[in-house]
């Protein structure tokens, strides 16, 4: 099994996507409309002839085929770092697709080099540009809050302008860092008609009676009974029944720490955040997915690998059912954040924002972009400040990606009262 795949740009590809962009969008992703403003549009214009790296959150599969809308409107093309088992999709159509029109493959938690080298002559090359999404793996499925940023992203930048000033002294690099909204367009009578029915399948699949319960409610005790199923299933007892979000975490650790076991991982931390261990297991187990064999890893069996697989899944479902999360701002789209998590559970589904299917309702599309600045800006003038810089450089770009999230908040309001679940 081939481990790196270059990009190939192939013109008729990048006409015919081009031409049918707005129609992929809809099919792909029930995206209707890409929102920019006539200012930012003016501003992305002037990028034509920098070398640029575009950073964006990174929810869900839908940013890069929306990256490569904002590349049309500085009319100039992006490379794109895609994770390596996306390539496999639909037996290798989805790798042989993003291929042709600039992505290339990396496979996450791991020294690629191939993948590092390509991404650096990309940036290195005069007005090169790629797009990168620091959250990198796994995608969230939380369109309003950013998962912690891979510091990956910021030497490999360093790395790009150190290899274009070997050509030219004078060389540099723009950041143009944005955040990415989807707002349903759907009116509230048929967003809650949605909603209703959905969750009233899922009630009977998992035998509840929903009695006389408002819809927050009926979301919330979906979720409570899911998660005691899988207490039930992984024998574990809860300390405490009413900290929802503790007892969530305890079951996304004991399967992340079983799996690791099963893999038998070299230096995992049991006691690392559940994040940092997801970024650890999974990359492992879609590059033993893919054929990417590891002499320090055990060979395992199909079964075995689809079971490893599916038990990450299950950690990527529960790690949005955050009760709070919900209560506090129940918007549409937070209702179907955790619905499409429900139905990975319950239904054995691939999650959307690990290209399973479209979301239920047409969206929109709103992008936000912060200041692009120079990555100069950001140089050490010795070796002592390196680190210094470095950690400004990366918390710059969270703040600046943060700041346009709040912006972008004011676009949905809640579908039901916050906090109110009834009697």
């Amino acid at each position: 099994m081939e481990q790196f795949i270059p990009p190939k740009l192939n013109p008729f590809v990048l006409k015919t996507v081009d031409a049918l962009a707005p129609i992929l969008m809809k099919i792909m992703h029930n995206i209707e409309k890409i929102i920019i403003s006539d200012e930012d549009k003016a501003m992305l214009k002037t990028l034509k002839k920098e070398r640029l790296i575009f950073l964006s959150n990174h929810p869900s599969t839908a940013e890069p085929p929306i990256a490569y809308l904002i590349a049309n409107i500085i009319e100039d093309r992006f490379k794109y770092m895609g994770s390596r088992q996306v390539f496999e999709w639909m037996r290798g159509f989805v790798g042989k697709f993003i291929q042709s029109i600039g992505a290339f493959s990396v496979v996450a938690g791991t020294t690629d080099r191939p993948s590092i080298k390509m991404a650096r002559s990309i940036i290195a090359q005069e007005s090169g540009k790629l797009a990168i999404f620091p959250e990198g793996e796994p995608t969230s499925g939380e369109n309003e809050n950013l998962m912690p940023f891979q510091p990956g992203i910021v030497q490999l930048a360093y790395w790009g302008l150190e290899d274009a000033r070997k050509v030219d002294p004078n060389a540099d690099i723009v950041i143009l860092p944005a955040f990415i909204k989807y707002v349903i367009k759907s009116p509230r009578e048929k967003i809650l008609f949605r909603l209703h029915k959905s969750i009233a399948k899922i009630e009977k699949k998992i035998g509840i009676n929903p009695g006389k319960k408002n819809l927050l409610r009926r979301f919330l005790t979906a979720g409570r009974v899911l998660l005691e199923q899988a207490e039930n299933e992984y024998r574990i007892i809860p300390k405490d029944k009413k900290d929802f979000n503790y007892r969530i975490g305890r079951v996304r650790h004991h399967i992340l720490d079983t799996v690791a076991e099963k893999l038998q991982i070299q230096n995992y931390d049991k006691e690392a955040h559940a994040i940092t261990k997801w970024r650890q297991v999974f990359p492992i187990v879609e590059m033993l997915e893919v054929g990417i064999m590891d002499p320090k890893l055990p060979n395992l069996s199909k079964e075995d690998l689809h079971w490893a697989k599916n038990e990450c899944i299950k950690t990527y479902d529960f790690s949005i059912i955050k009760r709070d999360n919900l209560m506090e701002h129940p918007t549409p789209e937070r209702f179907f954040e955790w619905l499409d998590r429900y139905e990975s559970i319950v239904y054995k589904r691939k999650p959307r924002m690990l290209g399973g299917v479209p979301s239920h309702l047409p969206r929109d599309a709103y992008v936000f972009f912060a200041k692009p600045f120079k990555l100069s800006e950001y140089l050490p003038s010795n070796k002592s400040e390196k680190k210094t810089m470095f950690d400004s450089l990366l918390a710059r770009l969270r703040s600046d990606i943060e700041e346009q999230l709040q912006k972008a908040s004011k676009l949905t309001t809640p579908l039901v009262t916050p906090n109110d679940i009834g009697d």
